[in-house]
């Protein structure tokens, strides 16, 4: 397999992370088309929110309505902007462990990953989750 092609240097393929990073910013791609079809000129675009993506939930976290949970595993937390701060933007971040281990298939991943961000989108720019689920 190895060659001139696919030097030993580089990898033949994306790591799981890579693979799910990818996930994430392309769902990003899509809720940002579907937002602007849904809202038209009153809506800009994302770049003011920062997509993170950490491998498990931190041990000791604040349950609260920031985060989108399944029986009690958090998948997605939203920390909102604090201006004046270095976190001056909000930022949503997801779960990739919990979230993989909940899908079955990689389609399913894509859709959890799309719900989740719908869910967490909705409420940072407070509208209904339905307006951003397809």
């Amino acid at each position: 397999m190895r060659g001139p092609l696919a030097p030993s240097a580089l990898p033949l393929r994306r790591t799981a992370v890579e693979e799910f990073d990818a996930l994430v910013m392309d769902s990003v791609v899509v809720l940002e088309r579907r937002l602007t079809e849904a809202l038209g000129s009153k809506f800009t675009d994302l770049r003011h929110i920062e997509f993170a993506v950490d491998e498990v939930p931190p041990d000791s976290q604040d349950y609260d309505a920031d985060i989108v949970e399944d029986r009690g595993v958090p998948l997605s937390k939203l920390y909102p902007a604090q201006p004046g701060t270095v976190a001056a933007a909000p930022r949503i971040v997801l779960y990739r462990r919990p979230i993989e281990l909940r899908a079955e298939s990689k389609g399913e991943a894509e859709s959890l990953v799309r719900s989740v961000l719908a869910e967490q989108l909705a409420s940072l720019l407070n509208l209904p989750p339905d307006d951003l689920e397809f």
